[in-house]
């Protein structure tokens, strides 16, 4: 499997179950009469990231990981969104952005040093090491927490609804 396999794709299909599940919190909140802002503003715990802030991370880790792999800088985004709107349309920009990275490149990073930054520190990692055991796990660490934010509120959604639209045969 290629990097650019490991990450387009599961960019691409994963912020769009995102989109799909702001979607199902849009017609939940509506349905229970709850200000939306209640869901966006939400958390598991006091000292974690609202469900906007794990949104804006999903996107973030996509566009700037892709980027970093592809050998171009990343597009900077200003984490302003206050609404399910705002959020669909960071989630469109960013999936608009990972289609237009150059996959060839991306393949060509395994073995190249990416640097980024790392709280306040510079982090260090061969392409291969830094999609695998940085990209893809914050990807999915803030994917997995912006559902569970969401079932934990009540929203009904389920598995399928976070793995969202694979492209699978089936016999």
């Amino acid at each position: 499997m290629s990097m650019s396999n490991a990450c387009i794709q599961v960019f691409e299909i994963g912020l769009n179950a995102l989109s799909a599940v702001l979607d199902k919190a849009g017609a939940y909140a509506e349905a229970k009469s709850i200000d939306p802002v209640v869901l966006l503003n939400a958390r598991l715990f006091p000292d974690m990231f609202t469900f906007t802030r794990q949104v804006q991370s999903a996107c973030d880790q996509a566009k700037n990981g892709g980027a970093r792999l592809a050998g171009i800088e990343p597009p900077s985004y200003e984490d302003n969104e206050k609404t399910i709107a705002e959020l669909k349309a960071r989630i469109s920009k960013t999936v608009a952005f990972v289609k237009t990275l150059d996959a060839k490149k991306i393949d060509e990073s395994a073995e190249c040093e990416i640097t980024f930054p790392l709280g306040p520190n510079q982090g260090h990692m061969k392409g291969a090491d830094y999609l695998n055991h940085f990209v893809l796990p914050n990807f999915y660490f803030h994917t997995t927490t912006a559902y569970d934010i969401l079932r934990h509120c009540g929203v009904a959604i389920g598995k399928r609804d976070f793995i969202g639209t694979i492209p699978m045969r089936m016999t």
